[in-house]
């Protein structure tokens, strides 16, 4: 007898015992409701037998396979399933790990076995892999590509979408502590204020006060010869740095009602290379009556001179492994200040006989009270007009600003008028060094490319210093190049040479527009001025490219600075 067909087999069956759910026309089966199809929806398969083969390692390779892991259950794309299937415990303590290829070397061991050094060109890993020979690893920049620690690429991985194309976040902490009572008025991002921009004059000088002594032309031999290293030497001298609210002449111009907004060139040059920093920085604004006073806090950063603030690889703190103390963000500000206040006072001939005297003595030197002699030092008070074709009233800016020696012009004989700065080399072969180059042997050669790093590196520094040249209408501007005598040594230091630049061609070297900048003051000034009276506390923040303003009780810092004194009662006991 033939064989039966399969299709005779089963239609032989009894309808009754057919294999599957009963079919019902009811739409919902205890209380759950049908879930129709959807077209979203990706079927695998009904019955999979094969994924617990080979035991239960098997079972666990296939579930970290990407076909394994395509294959979704029906309805797995609705938020609310009732019929998912919940993960067994054992499978929840598992996930999907990186099983790409590294591109890493190794050395000594053959190959395939023994240790990866990471001297390759960069892994595609995730955040726990460094690129390059660098150690730290950067995100972002071209195409969110890692940078090592000599600035080159370090990886291949391309951009990487969902990321955020900037520096990561180092989490610094802000220079200020923002207390529970402060209210924020205000908030205004980077590229908000880069769009900004207001033509504004040269200003006019309105008084001079102190003297000045002539700069010594010696130093200005060939940079980085033998012949033109000197030694830094630390000279005692009485300088100042006096805050807006605490200079008797701006607080007469501000009673003689000369000008509505009153600041010094240190403060004003910070808010106006706002979108250059990164480093956390704060302003004090008080608003009285119709004018308003930018003042700095006790304590204040801004009298810091940062190194490598902009650098693709800026110092590490010691918390984020940074194993040189000396090499770590708060050490080298010390540093980099020490110089700039020394460095000035050396590059001077201090012959009393020739001297330049200011119309008016200094201002904030007493020679009874002073046991030093007074810096090389000449204020001008300067007065901008900020005003805007629609203003009903001027709106003027009356800043006092510093310069710090004088020189004899080549060609007529007159006196020019200029400010001394000084860019600090640490160490160009530690971490943060940001790729500088060895000044001793490429000062004298390549001095356009060293230059050039220090625009990168410190571009927020350099732009302050031109800003503040221009702003006191300096001739020249002098940036002396110093450096440590030994790399593990902070204290000792030697002069390799001094670069002159005009202020204006320096600012378009860097492409430093100062329109932009005096259109962030009007605008910090306008969102004051339409305020009540009070004290406001501008705050760049820490780890963004924010600034935000906080309204503050009207003796916030005031209490931090008698914290130290003594009561008058507790005295008298």
């Amino acid at each position: 007898m033939a064989p039966a067909s399969l299709l005779d087999l089963v239609s032989a069956l009894p309808t009754n015992d057919q294999w599957g759910p009963q079919i019902s026309t009811e739409t919902m089966l205890d209380g759950v409701p049908y879930a129709p199809y959807s077209k979203a929806d990706k079927l695998g398969r009904m019955a999979d037998w094969t994924e617990g083969k080979g035991g239960d390692r098997q079972g666990r390779q296939n579930y970290g396979n990407r076909n394994y892991r395509d294959q979704q259950v029906y309805g797995a794309n609705q938020q609310t399933n009732p019929f998912a299937i919940q993960a067994a415990e054992e499978e929840a303590t598992f996930s999907v790990v990186d099983n790409t290829r590294t591109s890493t070397r190794t050395r000594g061991f053959g190959r395939g076995g023994g240790t990866v050094f990471g001297r390759g060109r960069g892994q595609r890993g995730g955040q726990a892999q460094r690129g390059g020979r660098g150690t730290f690893q950067r995100v972002g920049g071209r195409g969110g590509q890692q940078y090592d620690n000599r600035g080159g690429r370090g990886g291949r991985g391309g951009r990487r979408f969902g990321w955020r194309d900037d520096k990561p976040q180092r989490n610094r902490d802000a220079s200020v502590q923002v207390k529970p009572d402060w209210q924020v008025r205000e908030e205004i991002d980077f590229a908000r204020l880069a769009k900004l921009n207001l033509a504004t004059g040269d200003g006019e000088d309105l008084d001079s006060y102190g003297f000045l002594y002539y700069y010594d032309r010696s130093y200005d031999k060939q940079p980085g010869a033998v012949t033109s290293q000197r030694k830094l030497n630390v000279l005692e001298r009485a300088a100042y740095n006096v805050t807006t609210s605490s200079d008797p002449i701006l607080q007469e111009l501000a009673e003689k009602d000369e000008a509505t907004i009153f600041a010094t060139d240190s403060i004003l040059s910070m808010l106006m290379c706002a979108t250059k920093s990164v480093y956390s920085w704060d302003l004090v604004i008080t608003k009285r009556g119709n004018k308003l006073f930018l003042d700095k806090r006790e304590g204040s950063n801004l009298d810091m001179v940062t190194v490598n603030e902009n650098a693709t690889d800026a110092p590490l703190e010691i918390s984020e492994g940074n194993k040189d103390s000396i090499n770590a963000p708060g050490a080298l500000m010390l540093e980099a200040t020490h110089i700039n206040n020394v460095f000035p006072l050396q590059v001077v001939n201090e012959s009393q006989s020739l001297k330049v005297n200011m119309p008016h003595e200094h201002p904030f030197y007493n020679e009874e009270e002073e046991s030093d002699p007074p810096a090389s030092k000449a204020y001008k008070y300067r007065r901008f007009d900020l005003s805007l074709d629609q203003d009903e009233e001027p709106l003027n800016l009356i800043v006092r600003t510093e310069l710090d020696a004088v020189v004899k012009n080549n060609i007529n004989g007159e006196d020019q008028y200029m400010t001394i700065k000084a860019l600090n080399e640490f160490d160009n072969k530690a971490q943060g060094s940001g790729g500088a180059l060895d000044w001793r042997t490429k000062l004298a050669s390549q001095r356009g490319a060293v230059l050039a790093t220090e625009m990168k590196n410190n571009s927020c520094k350099l732009a302050r210093w031109a800003t503040q040249s221009i702003l006191a209408k300096a001739d020249t501007m002098k940036i002396g190049f110093v450096s440590r005598v030994n790399p593990k040594n902070n204290n000792d230091h030697v002069i390799l040479g001094v670069l002159t630049n005009k202020p204006r061609d320096f600012a378009n070297q860097m492409a430093l527009n100062l329109n932009n900048g005096w259109g962030i003051v009007r605008t910090i000034v306008d969102m004051c001025l339409k305020m009540d009276e009070g004290k406001y506390v501008l705050v760049k923040d820490p780890n963004k490219s924010i600034l935000r303003l906080y309204s503050v009780p009207e003796h916030t810092f005031e209490e931090d600075a008698d914290e130290g004194q003594i009561p008058e009662e507790d005295a008298e006991e």
